[in-house]
């Protein structure tokens, strides 16, 4: 994904900076209340959980394909089937990437931060797998 002539990869920072948004992003699901009902979807250690979102944002952002060379295309919303994903939970979800969104460093650029969110918010809607709360 690249806006511009660099990909959003490069724009925020490459590998540390994609790493630190997954962190800061698990680290507000551990102490938002609102976050709770995904956090329970979860494993007890989100190790995981982490490693598998910097895999996957890794290569969606442009940079190296970690996730489809360990795992294969990522088939996200088959991936995320087993769990209960309706409005509330895509916006929790939204609301931990809104904050760990929010702590990139201020050199990132302000239309990088938004593309980012607007991006990101397609990707939690599209998740949604309740009856009468399909991805729209």
């Amino acid at each position: 994904m690249t806006t511009g002539a660099r990909t959003l990869y490069q724009q925020l920072g490459g590998e540390a900076e994609v790493r630190a948004l997954v962190d800061r992003f698990y680290d507000a699901m551990e102490v938002l209340p609102e976050a709770a009902s995904i956090r329970a979807m979860h494993p007890r250690n989100l190790q995981g959980s982490r490693d598998k979102l910097f895999e996957f944002l890794s290569g969606w952002l442009g940079g190296p394909p970690i996730y489809i060379q360990k795992r294969g295309h990522p088939r996200l919303r088959a991936r995320h089937m087993p769990f209960a994903i309706g409005t509330p939970e895509a916006a929790a979800w939204m609301l931990c990437m809104a904050d760990a969104l929010e702590k990139l460093p201020p050199e990132v650029p302000q239309l990088t931060r938004e593309v980012l969110f607007s991006q990101l918010g397609q990707v939690a809607s599209f998740m949604r797998n309740q009856p009468g709360d399909s991805p729209g």
